[in-house]
């Protein structure tokens, strides 16, 4: 089943508001004619602290990349620079039910009627106060036509120093004002590490996924690992003549650049609801994702128990 995705394009503040507006005007009447087209809104950015952006949203992430790689938005986005509009970055996608990239968070709220500006200036002065911490790179707000849902994004460096503001004391000290100006709490999507960790926050509060959890999958994906690069790379760190020490320094470099880039995203995005520190959070979900977890520890400990070839301390060449 295809999911909403949305693109949110950020630019530098221009030179004339009302210009960029109604560029960004003919930008929404060229997506309205596209396949897909849902919606776009344009950034709330009077408060200097607000990044300038503009974002769309199609049926599906097929349809919205269709739009995005597409002759008439290029010629737009062309427009667009010569009258000095200039992007600060590529297009941010984003997935309903996806996970935002590393370092991102994207905060969905249900503003009161009557409280929008308020609101705003609240949000203002929430990014003010994440723009002192590390690794701060901007935000931006985004308003919506249906039942004052609105969402921002806030972009940090790394995904630990936007979990660093997430878990500040600043922050929480300024939600309480941002919360008299919705009619529910808002929630934040998700972000997962490449080891599997889920942090969300619900009800204001943040929840990572438990230790636990993250334990059980790191031990699935580096007992595998390690009997493979033990069986196939080392015997090749032998015959080039790296003392013991050395290779094995090699091998755990090659085993935790795999692990990080390639792996355990691949064996996480299998286990994302399991992981999820709410959807997973049940008892019966938790057993379930466990028990599977010990299958595969069995299957594994009995490919390598059974299967010679792969057996790097007997293996005769």
């Amino acid at each position: 089943m295809n999911a909403a995705a949305t693109a949110v394009t950020l630019f530098h503040r221009p030179a004339d508001d009302a210009d960029f507006r109604a560029w960004l005007a003919r930008m929404t009447e060229i997506a309205e004619t596209a396949e897909g087209f849902v919606g776009a809104a344009v950034a709330v950015s009077e408060d200097p602290q607000l990044e300038p952006g503009f974002s769309i949203t199609f049926r599906s992430e097929q349809l919205l990349h269709h739009f995005l790689d597409s002759s008439e938005r290029a010629r737009s986005l062309s427009e667009g620079e010569s009258l000095g509009f200039r992007r600060k970055s590529s297009d941010l996608i984003i997935v309903e039910g996806g996970l935002p990239p590393p370092g991102t968070g994207i905060f969905r709220h249900s503003v009161a009627r009557g409280k929008e500006t308020e609101f705003a200036a609240t949000e203002a002065r929430l990014v003010a106060a994440s723009s002192t911490f590390p690794g701060f790179e901007g935000a931006a707000l985004f308003p919506s036509g249906e039942g004052g849902r609105w969402f921002s994004v806030l972009r940090f460096r790394t995904g630990s120093q936007l979990t660093d503001w997430m878990r500040s004391d600043d922050r929480a000290a300024a939600l309480p004002e941002l919360r008299s100006k919705l009619t529910e709490d808002f929630t934040v999507d998700a972000h997962t590490t490449p080891f599997g960790s889920t942090m969300r926050t619900i009800d204001g509060q943040t929840k990572m996924t438990p230790t636990w959890k993250i334990a059980m999958l790191v031990l699935l994906v580096l007992y595998p690992t390690v009997m493979t690069l033990s069986r196939f790379l080392g015997p090749v760190l032998d015959r080039a003549g790296a003392a013991p020490w050395l290779a094995m320094w090699l091998s755990q470099i090659v085993s935790v650049g795999l692990m990080s880039y390639v792996l355990s995203p691949a064996v996480a995005a299998r286990f994302r609801r399991w992981l999820d520190p709410i959807d997973g959070a049940g008892l019966r979900i938790s057993a379930a994702g466990a028990a599977v977890i010990v299958v595969l520890y069995a299957l594994t400990l009995l490919l390598f128990a059974s299967v010679t070839w792969l057996q790097y301390w007997d293996y005769n060449e």
